[in-house]
């Protein structure tokens, strides 16, 4: 079976955003005072063969233990779709 896995990666709460803090200041800049908070993160997409979602599922927090998300810094979300 193909499965489509999308992880969210975000800092840590209390984990400076540098990225986050600028884009409020550009944002602030251009009018938009409603703004309060900026959090920036990434999204990544992942196809993958399985035979089972479980299977899947692991294989995938396995890819974020390894590469996609720093644990130290970084949490990650994962949701998982079968695709066909």
């Amino acid at each position: 079976m193909k499965f489509r896995a999308r992880i969210l990666v975000s800092l840590k709460e209390g984990v400076l955003d540098t990225q986050g803090k600028a884009v409020l200041v550009s944002l602030k800049n251009l009018g938009f005072d409603v703004v309060e908070e900026v959090r920036i993160g990434k999204s990544i997409e992942i196809v993958l063969s399985a035979g089972s979602a479980e299977e899947a599922e692991k294989k995938v927090e396995s890819m974020c233990e390894a590469l996609l998300v720093n644990p130290l810094i970084e949490t990650g979300r994962v949701s998982l779709e079968a695709i066909g």
